[in-house]
């Protein structure tokens, strides 16, 4: 009977730090006035949403909101660029 053959160890992987959490970007400091960026309604308080640039996500609970959602698409859209207002179906 022949030898078992063994695995090759190929030695510890190295260890690679997490990117820290840039929650100091969500606050802005105007005057005496703190301003936080858009926060989750359905998970709270503590949730920013991402921004992008037609709409606002929360990777935690899928949600997400569409900012400017224009109804023509033949219109001028140069009105309804990155004004930030959250358009409501009336």
């Amino acid at each position: 009977m022949g030898k078992k053959k063994r695995a090759v160890k190929k030695g510890k992987k190295p260890h690679k730090n997490k990117p820290a959490s840039k929650k100091y970007s969500k606050y802005k400091i105007e005057g005496n006035n703190i301003t936080r960026a858009p926060v989750c309604p359905r998970c709270g308080p503590a949730i920013f949403l991402m921004v992008a640039k037609d709409r606002l996500y929360c990777g935690k609970c899928h949600y997400s909101e569409f900012l400017n959602k224009s109804s023509d698409k033949s219109g001028s859209q140069s009105d309804n660029k990155s004004n930030g207002s959250v358009e409501r179906g009336e």
